[in-house]
């Protein structure tokens, strides 16, 4: 990791991007940011960091981000499962025209790592809440996740070509400090914010559904970590499976235990079971996750407290 110096986040004003540009210029990184802000937000861009209002899809823009860079992390993305089937156009559009952008970007002499932000998304439904590794069956069933493993194919291919390594990293259910609260994105901040707000939490299907909830500081670390790693395919979680039912309860005992959820008809597009087999990334990248969401879950609700009131 110490061969490389100027990093440049795509996405780095979103919450996992955030976080990643502290962590890059603690490491003693040069950062630029490339965000057109549409789901980020400025003020949580660290000071330190180059900031570029920009959109992945303008050729100028990513041309003047990747100024003097030599490893890209790509998080830029329409992130929403739901909601892609609504917005399938922008979705596409984003997610992987503006992947094609930057790689039509790249100078291949000065950068020498890529590393993509993927998804869970991409995979088939599991039949049983076991973890699943790499060579799990692909086959998306949201237009994101579509997105995404066209996206992952494309940079590949391309970036074999270039002679450029390249890692694609799928992000499991990602939790922590700094999430924005929408409608489709995140259930531990919509569940958190509608009981702070004494509403019903509302959960779509039987809610025996698993997931495996990771902190978003673990999937930070094993981002940095695919630096000096093997390029690859990994996934980032932590192998251990929650139903929404439990993850409801829980909130619910933290919050507000007089809050019971409510249920709806299950939504299309979302997986039933959705638990990482974190073992490759372990061996490959030195990955170890050291969160947990009962022991992180207060901290999570107390911003969320605090941004409510």
């Amino acid at each position: 990791m110490s061969n490389f110096t100027h990093a440049l986040v795509t996405g780095g004003a979103g919450f996992i991007g955030s976080h990643l540009v502290r962590e890059l210029l603690e490491h003693g990184f040069e950062v630029t940011v490339l965000d057109n802000l549409s789901m980020g937000t400025r003020s949580v861009v660290d000071s330190r960091a180059r900031f570029i209002e920009g959109d992945i899809r303008t050729q100028n823009d990513v041309n003047a981000a990747l100024r003097g860079v030599d490893c890209v992390f790509h998080l830029a993305a329409k992130v929403t499962i739901r909601g892609s089937f609504e917005m399938f156009y922008d979705d596409v559009d984003c997610n992987m025209m503006g992947t094609m952008n930057l790689l039509r970007c790249l100078d291949r002499d000065a950068v020498r790592h890529f590393t993509f932000a993927s998804s869970m998304a991409v995979y088939a439904d599991s039949p049983t809440p076991e973890p699943v590794p790499e060579g799990h069956d692909c086959e998306p069933i949201s237009p994101y996740g579509v997105s995404k493993l066209a996206s992952e194919r494309i940079c590949k291919l391309l970036l074999k070509g270039a002679g450029i390594p390249f890692t694609a990293l799928r992000y499991f259910n990602t939790f922590g400090a700094g999430q924005r609260f929408t409608p489709y994105v995140g259930v531990i901040t919509i569940f958190a914010t509608r009981l702070l707000r004494e509403e019903q939490p509302t959960i779509f299907g039987d809610g025996e559904q698993r997931r495996d909830f990771v902190h978003v500081k673990d999937i930070v670390s094993g981002t940095i970590a695919s630096l000096s790693g093997e390029p690859g395919t990994y996934n980032l979680g932590t192998a251990r499976a929650t139903s929404v039912n439990q993850l409801a309860d829980l909130l619910a005992e933290h919050i507000n235990p007089g809050i019971k959820a409510a249920y709806a008809p299950e939504q299309p597009g979302e997986l039933r079971f959705s638990i990482a087999d974190i073992s490759a990334a372990t061996s490959k990248l030195g990955y170890r996750p050291k969160h947990s969401l009962e022991a992180d879950i207060e901290s999570v609700i107390s911003e969320i407290r605090t941004l409510e009131n």
